[in-house]
């Protein structure tokens, strides 16, 4: 049985702000669009969440709901390096890391626990099999050390799958740290009195459609025959939420060597996305911190892929070669929307919501050469190096403050 670890970072972006302006502790932070902006909150202190503040709220509500708040915009090059230095303090832990964002992983610490048998017995307060006891211990290590070197807290979530180490990372934030059941009885029964909210696929108009037939807790599903669930949100869709009600997920981290064979970015959105733009604006986001990350090494890649998951968990992935070998953010973006356009209904408002987007490169190499052996330069050659300026430029200008 696998054991997995979610680490979400506590308001990573207000939490990295009050490093560089401790004269905002203890008081409401909202990171995003000014009070009177056309925009949204990106994040916000534990302060502020206490007026109803929230992530996407638009930042005149948010000033409505908490005038006296200090309001800053988004410093994303700060975010990055913490983020990049929590990354790093992850794979000290297990090489088996996935990034979910640039605040949130998840890690496969199966073959690690044995390095934390000696201090299980210290660190547990409660008597535990020394399993569970190691797993403990090295979570709390991992917290330990994030808060030591990285200056930020983070809550800490540790099941057999991502369902529940997602589940649990949630359950004493912040600066928390839960250990799930692992056996199937018992996880059952934990999630029985829990809100059918809680599980993945079931944003707010989906939970108030079941909760008009008393499907209120995942208890409710668990006793429901999956045949009635079909006919309410379809065959698909209610096989998966069974499962989720108890406790049966993915168990696999998906982790990138060292020696990467692809880069890649993914973003879930918290409700099926019904709105193409947003879809299509979050897309080239990714691609920027895909082409950000690829272009830390000298490599270039020759094939770039989409991912699309709709809202009744339909996994899709697109992909398309380069013309050339690439590196640059314009050749990814380009791509990237041509395999969007051709996935993607053009319809503004989509027949079926976005549940998660993703890009990536892949067949990776060391030189921009094609395999072919030509005479004089190629004339695409002169296009590429000035793309390929111009990135390295924005990446400069990124890693100074300036939002390009």
């Amino acid at each position: 049985m696998a054991t997995i670890l979610h680490v979400d970072m506590d308001a990573f972006f207000a939490s990295v702000e009050l490093l560089h302006h401790p004269e905002w502790r203890g008081k409401p932070l909202i990171v995003g669009s000014g009070p009177h902006e056309r925009g949204v909150v990106s994040t916000c202190s534990y302060e502020a969440r206490k007026f109803g503040v929230h992530s996407a709220m638009p930042s005149r509500t948010a000033y409505a709901k908490c005038p006296h708040a200090i309001f800053t915009p988004p410093h994303m090059e700060l975010y990055s390096e913490v983020s990049h230095k929590a990354f790093e303090i992850f794979e000290r832990f297990t090489p088996y890391v996935e990034g979910v964002s640039i605040d949130e992983a998840f890690l496969d610490i199966s073959g690690s626990l044995h390095l934390y048998n000696g201090d299980a017995t210290l660190l547990s307060r409660q008597k535990e099999d020394q399993p569970t006891a190691s797993a403990r211990a090295l979570g709390e290590a991992l917290r330990a050390t994030i808060r030591c070197e990285c200056g930020v807290t983070c809550s800490v979530g540790i099941a057999p799958n991502r369902l529940l180490a997602k589940l649990g990372s949630e359950e004493n934030k912040p600066d928390g740290l839960t250990l799930m059941p692992f056996e199937p009885d018992a996880i059952a029964k934990f999630l029985a009195p829990k809100r059918i909210g809680v599980l993945w696929g079931i944003g707010k108009s989906t939970e108030a459609i079941l909760n008009r037939y008393g499907i209120v807790t995942c208890g409710d599903i668990q006793k429901m025959p999956t045949a009635t669930l079909a006919r309410l949100v379809g065959a698909t869709a209610a096989t998966q939420l069974a499962d989720y009600a108890f406790g049966r997920a993915d168990d696999r981290v998906y982790w990138e060597e060292a020696a990467e064979k692809s880069v890649s970015r993914e973003h879930t959105f918290d409700e099926d996305e019904p709105n193409r733009e947003t879809v299509r604006a979050k897309l080239l986001e990714l691609v920027s911190e895909v082409g950000q990350r690829f272009r830390r090494e000298r490599r270039w890649a020759t094939t770039a892929r989409i991912k699309v998951r709709d809202a009744d968990f339909n996994t899709f992935t697109r992909q398309i070669p380069f013309d050339a070998p690439a590196r640059d953010d314009i050749t990814f973006r380009e791509k990237a929307l041509a395999l969007f356009d051709a996935a993607i209904s053009p319809t503004p408002t989509l027949a079926k919501p976005i549940r998660l987007i993703g890009f990536g490169v892949t067949n990776i190499q060391e030189t921009p050469d094609t395999g072919e052996l030509l005479l004089f330069a190629a004339p695409n050659d002169k296009r590429r190096e000035k793309r390929e300026r111009l990135s390295a430029t924005l990446d400069a200008l990124r890693a100074k403050g300036f939002g390009v």
